[in-house]
């Protein structure tokens, strides 16, 4: 695209410095007191603490946490106290352990095998919280990154913090690949934003409420900075939700098999959050004023299959939640890292990125969208060849 350098790029590299240098000052000055309280408000609010126990524990052979369905153990919680409350060793969810696959394939989740039950909650009902860890308990932790690893593998997170990433944006040609295996994930109705719900009332085909949605306003904001753009719009896990990610992995090779200027493969979910009770959460901060979706970094690992390249992808993820964490403190929740390789052993520039949560409205999550390309573009910016 014959990319020479554009006085706007030159601007809003500088705008991106300044505002690094000035939350490096006054960060210190300031102790976050809206996240401050809405941690607080986390920890002593029983409802929540029991929904995101369920989430990190699994169901219990006796007590309240038995009988939690498998997506409510799928979810990721993110506070440190629940988390040292996991038994030594803990790992999988019971509902992983017990699949039964075929020797030297990978160990998908359960969410590509089963979509979430079906739930509705009028906005007024969902439950906001902010995510965010208050101690390293539970985590890996190089200086300001966290990362929830929810495999048995050892990880040396400083070392993928410092590492070179190993990729260079080229000047012309596609440079980033948006797709979403699960694109028909979609967010609570709120307002003017109201869909029509496919097999799931969280669920819809509609590209105007969807995880597409979301995708293109990534898209739009990394154009507007320079880089190129593939935006796969196709519903991956739709009509048949089970082998999302083999369809999805099929696509990604094309891709890069056509246009081999990738460099990045972002596969954008929402996440979700629901209580034993049917409490519907959302990971929610505020921004400018703005409410905004928190978002998640997901990262598959070798755990799961052959995926040489999974300690690269994450030398990706810790620069981009670096950035994130510098000009949008709360933004982001932990990286989790999981046993599932979600496609990544494709490309070593491959990331999920997971926005919101189902309980989110879509403006928070739009919101949020623009907000990560934001970051992650001066990062993918400075890897320019």
């Amino acid at each position: 695209m014959g990319r020479k350098i554009r006085w706007g790029r030159l601007l809003r590299r500088a705008a991106a410095l300044f505002l690094a240098t000035l939350a490096v000052w006054v960060l210190p000055l300031c102790t976050g007191a809206g996240a401050a309280d809405a941690l607080r408000d986390l920890a002593e609010d029983p409802d929540f603490v029991q929904a995101a126990l369920s989430a990190e524990l699994g169901p219990a052979a006796d007590g309240p946490l038995a009988g939690l369905d498998g997506w409510g153990r799928l979810a990721v919680g993110q506070s440190p106290l629940l988390l040292s409350l996991r038994p030594e060793g803990e790992g999988q969810s019971e509902g992983e352990k017990a699949l039964d696959l075929p020797a030297g394939q990978p160990a998908p989740d359960l969410d590509d095998l089963t979509p979430p039950p079906a739930t509705t909650a009028a906005p007024s009902d969902v439950v906001a919280r902010t995510l965010a860890p208050t101690s390293p308990d539970g985590y890996v932790v190089s200086g300001g990154l966290y990362l929830y690893n929810r495999t048995g593998l050892d990880v040396d997170l400083a070392a993928a913090a410092s590492a070179a990433v190993p990729i260079t944006i080229p000047e012309e040609g596609p440079q980033i690949l948006i797709i979403h295996t699960h694109g028909s994930e979609a967010y609570t109705p709120d307002g003017a934003d109201v869909y029509v719900p496919s097999d799931n009332n969280t669920r819809t085909l509609d590209e105007n409420y969807n995880m597409v949605r979301v995708g293109e306003e990534m898209a739009a904001v990394f154009r507007e900075m320079g880089l190129e753009v593939l935006h796969d719009k196709t519903l991956y896990d739709y009509p048949k939700y089970a082998g999302a990610y083999d369809r999805s992995a099929k696509a990604v090779e094309q891709y890069l098999a056509e246009y081999p200027t990738i460099r990045v493969v972002l596969d954008v979910h929402r996440d979700a959050l629901i209580g034993e009770d049917g409490t519907v959460y959302k990971a929610v901060t505020t921004v400018d004023g703005t409410d905004t979706a928190q978002v998640m970094l997901v990262l598959g690992s070798s755990e799961g299959g052959e995926h040489p390249n999974w300690m690269e992808n994450l030398t990706l993820a810790c620069k981009i939640q670096n950035g994130l964490n510098t000009l949008y403190p709360t933004l982001a929740r932990p990286m989790t890292l999981r046993s599932s390789r979600y496609n990544q052993q494709l490309c070593p520039g491959s990331v999920l990125v997971e926005v919101g949560t189902h309980g989110n409205t879509l403006q928070e999550a739009l919101s949020a969208a623009r907000l990560f390309a934001r970051a992650a573009g001066q990062v993918l910016l400075g890897l320019e060849a």
